[in-house]
């Protein structure tokens, strides 16, 4: 399988992504896509922007554990994640994430299990910004662990 993680502050074009998986996707017939983008509120309050941080080669590492266990558990043939840090205002990308695999099934399944892992399991801190001029840090959710552990039934 190819695989692709990049960490970085720089914006990402899905086009020019999603052109170079397909050069290393081989015979995929089914390519998931999925764009994470910084929501304009939490809740009631109105967002500004969201920070991230990480900590650098840990986090490329622990994606790309994340990825090559999705591939033991799907057929996949390539596999794209870049995620983003730094300060992103509101509409911005936070996180590509693309698979390919020869059967949509299989890309769909793996492209939600990547997603639930990373929300739970990549060291990334996040810290909201609020129009107001405050901010605070985001603390892990019960539903992204709830998602992840849905996963734990099929190991």
């Amino acid at each position: 399988m190819w695989l692709d993680i990049t960490v970085r502050e720089a914006p990402f074009v899905v086009a020019f992504e999603e052109e170079r998986l397909l050069a290393e996707a081989g015979d995929a017939g089914a390519v998931v896509t999925f764009q994470g983008r910084v929501r304009g509120h939490d809740g009631e309050l109105p967002l500004a922007a969201l920070h991230l941080e990480h900590y650098p080669g840990v986090t490329e590492d622990e994606i790309a554990r994340i990825a090559r266990d999705a591939q033991t558990r799907w057929p996949l043939t390539a596999c794209r994640v870049l995620h983003r840090v730094g300060r992103l205002a509101v509409g911005e990308g936070i996180v590509l994430l693309m698979v390919a695999s020869r059967h949509r099934a299989a890309a769909f399944a793996a492209a939600e299990y990547l997603m639930d892992y990373l929300k739970t399991e990549a060291p990334f801190w996040k810290r909201e910004e609020f129009v107001d001029g405050s901010c605070r840090w985001v603390d892990a959710k019960t539903s992204d662990d709830e998602a992840a552990r849905r996963w734990e039934a099929d190991a």
